[in-house]
This record gives structure tokens, C-alpha cells and sequence, in this order.
């Protein structure tokens, strides 16, 4: 349980984020009167596009670590080991190619929103469809499954039920606390509170590994209790974390293009960088932040599943537990308060990025579209109506998650099924001039009806005899619709114009070639030597041989044992 000073850093932490993402707004209204113009909506939507690129790579890495990221990961690791830090270290690859393919067309075409560019480069059909989509993922996906999440561990840990009636008013208060600065701020202020929150989350998520580590006594206890296996990330064919390297690399890619280069929630920091520059440092910096999560979130699971075979740790009921079995059971008073602050940041930051890309998305691809002369001031409380709108849905939704076997593994099958489509649309539609308006449109229609009929497929997998892993099948159905949308561009007629094919590259060597910033600064610099500490991660964690195994086996018996037993359970043990 929480004490007093626990309590106390945590209203104070609280406080601090509603003080700062509320002063956003004071501070946008001081300097436009300054300049004796109106706040409009390029400063509410996209900060005036001043953001430089600090701000942008926390907000971005803040945005994506959500509670239910973190508690997820450190239950996967506890359950799988490293596995399933692939998801981290893969998207480093992903930021790269926004850093070097979008960027440029993004801040180049001054577009508001991403359904925004789409129009630009094909028609109003596909802009609708993104646009709509974009939302309903943000209020589902994004808030939904945060705010469910967060509150169920956010109350585990202050010793409260996780009913849902009991999870309700936690839930309530985290959506009006975050949404009052959203509302009130803008893009500004939660960027601002962004970088707070990841500072805030990646030393509470620092604190807990090192408690953890010290408990354990080190790396080489680790290594000889959960066997080579479970620490590496680049696993074989079968293995039982269901994550072979070939699933990584055939199905990542698809969701990852479409989570961190075409999804408004991530990608709405980046439209409001200062310039081209900032926009491509501060997805460079984002990659950076992205080299930790292996060992702040995934790591503590693994650690925590070898302190509980030492006997360090009392029996864990259930996985999803792990995080918070670990704070409340390893750290001192005031250190919990800490990390509660930490895991709120994670979800306020999250739900924050959410609600402004629905008020983005709103306001300027449905709402303007019908009213093209409503003006700027207006739009703003569009924006914000659509915003409470959001909240109060998620709302709803968010008990409804309760009824999945496993959040994440729901999280990740639903972006596997309906990035395909966008990912092909993208990556055709920048790189090939012959791609045309009518084969976008088709290919997202049929995309998202072809996601979810397998998406279906999988749920009842049970009746169904469905196998295929949710990895595969996103780089299976991200082909097909790339074969669709080639077969229609070119049995159609070409309707592309002069202004559309501005927003294609002429080669796929042209953004190399834009010179970027000198020194250190230099968006080409910094793509190689992040992708070379990525790869160098991936060679130190690889799978290991057969004999290391054996030989892992026959000096740590008993720790064999109990590894192969939590790896494959008996029905029994289940």
C-alpha cells in the first residue's frame, strides 16, 4: 500500500502537468497578443509549427509508451523474455524511414493532417477514409485500451478493487484530468507535458530495474537462472513466445509504417516541427528514446520471473501483475509514489497525443469539409467539443476491453488487420508516379474488409481452425492489397496531375540526397549510427546455439527445469 509520502509526490506530480499544460494556453494567448493577432488554429492543432526537435522526439516516445505498453511489456517479459522487444527495437527502423521519406513531403505540403496529405496526393475519398479510421482507432485503440489499463493497475496498486464499477471513477478522473489541458492547451501544451511525463517515466522505470537488479544480484545470476534462450530477442521457428525472427521481419514493417509514419496520433508531432530539420532530428532523437524500452520495460518481467525462482519475490497470481508486483514489493516508500507518477505519465501522455489528433482530425477533415468557410476561432471549439466527444466514448468503451483474454495480444491482431492497407496505399503512393486516385480509394476499401474478415477468422480461431500468426498475416494481407493497388493503377486510367505527383519521389535514392543539417545535426549521420547500435543490440541478444543451451542445462539443472516448466505449462499448471 501507498503512504503518506507515496500519496503526496503523486498529487504533486498531478498538479505539475495540469500547472504546465494549462499555462500552454496562457503563454499562446500572451504572445498573440504581443503581436496583436488572434490565436488561430495552426497554434492550437500544431503549436504554431514552433515545436524544435527535443520536444518533438519526447512527445513522440511519450505518445507511443502508454500504461498498458509498459505493463504489457514487462508481463511478455515475464512470461517470454526478451521476445517481444522486438517490437521497440524494430520501430527504430520505421522512425528512420519517416525521418527520411515522409518528413519531407509532410512539412513540404503544409498539411494539417495525414487524411490531408492523402487527399492531396490521391482524392477526397481516400482522406475520408483515413480520416475516419484515424479516429476510431484513437478513441478505441489508443484511449480505450489505455484508460482500462491504466486504471486497473493504477488501483491494484492503491490497493482499491478492479471491478469495473470499482475502475470507473479512476478511469473518469485520468480522462477530465488529461482532457482539461488538451482542451484548454493544444498541441502545445502536450508536448510540454510530454517531456515531463518522459522524464518522469523513464527514471521511475530506471528505478525499478536497478532495485531489481541489485535484489537479484546481477547479470550473471540472471543469465544462469532464466537460461540463454529467454534473453535473447531474435528467436527460432516455434519458438514458444510465438515471435520467430521471420514473423519480425515479414509483419513489422506493415504496422510499423503505419503506426510511427502515417498515424495522426504519432506522426501530429512531427507536422508541428519548426522545419524540416527539426521534424527529421526529432524522429531521429525518438529512435534514440527507443533503444530503452528493451531493458526499462521488457527486462523488469524477465528479472522479476527470476527473483520469484530465487525466491526473492512471494508467488505472483498473475502475469499481468508482474510491474506492480515488483514496485510493491521491492521498493521503499516515496519510490512507489514515484513510479505510480510514472505509470500515469505513460497514460496521460498517451490519452493526450489521442485527443488531440480527434480534435485535429475533426475539425479540419469532416467538420470543414461541409463548412470550408468556418473560421479559425470556431474550428477550435470544434475541435474541443469533438474532444470531450472522445473522452466520454472511450469512456464507455473501456470496460468492454475486460472481456479480452489478453490486451496486448488484442492490441497487436487489430493493428496487424488494419495497417495493411494504409502502409500499401503510403509506400505505393510516394514512391510511384502511376498510382492513381481510384486504385487508393479501392485498396483501402478492400484492405480494411479483407483485415477484418481475418481478423474474424482469428477471434474464433477456435471454431475456425485459424493458425496463421497475426505477424505473418499483416505482411500477407500488406501484399495483396500492394498487388491491388498496381492492377487497378494501371487498368485504369491515369488521372494523376502536376500537382499530385509533387508529392512522389522521383527515385527512392532523391531524400538521400537532400543535404540536411551540418555536423552531428545531420539527419544521415544519426539514421546510421542509431540502426548500428540497433543492429548491435540484435547481434548481442541473438538466438542461441544448441550447445549453449545444453550446456546452460546441464550446470543449472534445477533452473532448466523450472524454465522449461513456466515455458510450456501443463493444463494443469494453467
Amino acid at each position: 500500500m501507498l503512504n503518506v509520502l507515496d500519496f503526496g509526490i503523486l498529487i504533486t506530480y498531478v498538479v505539475l502537468v495540469l500547472t504546465v499544460g494549462c499555462g500552454a494556453a496562457w503563454m499562446q494567448k500572451r504572445k498573440a497578443a504581443k503581436l496583436g493577432v488572434e490565436r488561430d488554429d495552426g497554434a492550437y492543432f500544431l503549436a504554431a509549427r514552433t515545436l524544435k526537435w527535443p520536444i518533438i522526439g519526447l512527445s513522440l516516445f511519450s505518445t507511443n509508451i502508454s500504461t498498458v505498453h509498459i505493463v504489457a511489456l514487462c508481463e511478455e517479459g515475464y512470461r517470454s523474455g526478451l521476445a517481444y522487444a522486438n517490437f521497440e527495437l524494430a520501430a527504430i527502423f520505421t522512425l528512420v524511414i519517416l525521418a527520411v521519406f515522409f518528413v519531407p513531403f509532410y512539412l513540404r505540403a503544409h498539411v494539417t493532417t495525414l487524411p490531408d496529405f492523402l487527399e492531396k496526393r490521391f482524392n477526397r475519398n481516400c482522406r475520408d477514409f483515413l480520416a475516419f479510421l484515424s479516429i476510431i482507432s484513437a478513441v478505441f485503440i489508443h484511449i480505450g485500451v489505455s484508460l482500462y489499463a491504466g486504471a486497473v493497475v493504477i488501483n491494484a496498486m492503491l490497493g482499491f478493487g478492479t471491478e469495473v464499477a470499482q475502475l470507473m471513477p479512476t478511469m473518469i478522473m485520468i480522462a477530465v484530468a488529461t482532457g482539461l489541458y488538451v482542451v484548454v492547451g493544444g498541441l502545445l501544451a502536450v508536448t510540454l507535458t510530454d517531456a515531463i511525463q518522459t522524464t518522469t517515466l523513464l527514471i521511475g522505470s530506471a528505478i525499478v530495474t536497478t532495485f531489481a537488479f541489485m535484489k537479484l544480484g546481477g547479470w550473471g545470476v540472471l543469465q544462469e537462472t532464466v537460461g540463454p534462450n529467454m534473453i535473447s530477442v531474435l528467436r527460432p521457428s516455434g519458438d514458444f513466445s510465438g515471435m520467430p525472427w521471420h514473423a519480425v521481419v515479414i509483419g513489422y514493417p506493415v504496422i510499423g509504417i503505419w503506426y510511427w509514419c502515417t498515424d495522426q496520433t504519432i506522426v501530429q508531432r512531427v507536422l508541428g516541427a519548426k522545419d524540416e530539420n527539426h521534424g527529421k532530428a526529432g524522429a531521429m532523437f525518438a529512435c534514440v528514446l527507443k533503444l530503452l524500452p528493451m531493458f526499462l520495460f521488457v527486462l523488469p518481467g524477465l528479472l522479476c520471473l527470476a527473483l520469484l525462482h530465487k525466491g526473492l519475490l512471494p508467488e505472483l497470481s498473475d502475469s499481468k501483475e508482474a510491474f506492480a508486483h515488483m514496485v510493491m514489493n521491492l521498493l521503499p516508500a516515496g519510490f512507489r509514489g514515484l513510479i505510480v507518477a510514472a505509470l500515469l505519465a505513460a497514460l496521460m501522455g498517451t490519452i493526450a497525443g489521442a485527443l488531440n489528433s480527434i480534435a485535429t482530425l475533426f475539425a479540419f477533415d469532416l467538420y470543414k469539409r461541409f463548412k470550408p468557410e468556418t473560421p479559425n476561432k470556431k474550428l477550435v471549439h470544434i475541435g474541443r467539443a469533438a474532444t470531450i466527444t472522445g473522452v466520454i466514448l472511450a469512456i464507455i468503451w473501456s470496460p468492454i476491453i475486460g472481456k479480452f483474454d489478453s490486451i496486448y495480444g488484442a492490441i497487436a491482431s487489430m493493428i496487424c488487420y488494419i495497417s495493411p492497407p494504409i502502409t500499401a496505399v503510403f509506400m505505393v503512393g510516394i514512391f510511384w508516379k502511376r498510382a492513381t486516385a481510384k486504385a487508393g480509394a479501392l485498396t483501402l476499401w478492400i484492405g480494411f474488409i479483407l483485415g477484418l474478415i481475418v481478423f474474424a477468422l482469428d477471434l474464433l480461431k477456435e471454431h475456425t481452425g485459424w493458425s496463421m500468426l497475426f505477424m505473418h498475416a499483416a505482411g500477407l494481407l500488406c501484399l495483396i492489397c500492394i498487388i491491388i493497388m498496381i492492377v487497378a493503377s494501371l487498368l485504369g486510367e491515369d488521372t494523376n496531375t502536376e500537382e499530385n505527383l509533387k508529392l512522389v519521389w522521383d527515385s527512392p535514392m532523391t531524400p538521400l540526397r537532400i543535404k540536411g543539417s551540418p555536423g552531428l545535426m545531420n539527419y544521415k549521420f544519426q539514421a546510421v549510427a542509431v540502426m548500428t547500435i540497433a543492429c548491435i543490440i540484435y547481434f548481442l541478444f541473438r538466438a542461441p546455439t544448441q550447445e549453449k543451451i545444453d550446456a546452460w542445462k546441464t550446470a543449472n539443472p534445477e533452473a532448466a527445469a523450472r524454465i522449461e516448466a513456466h515455458c510450456n505449462p501443463t493444463p494443469e499448471a494453467e
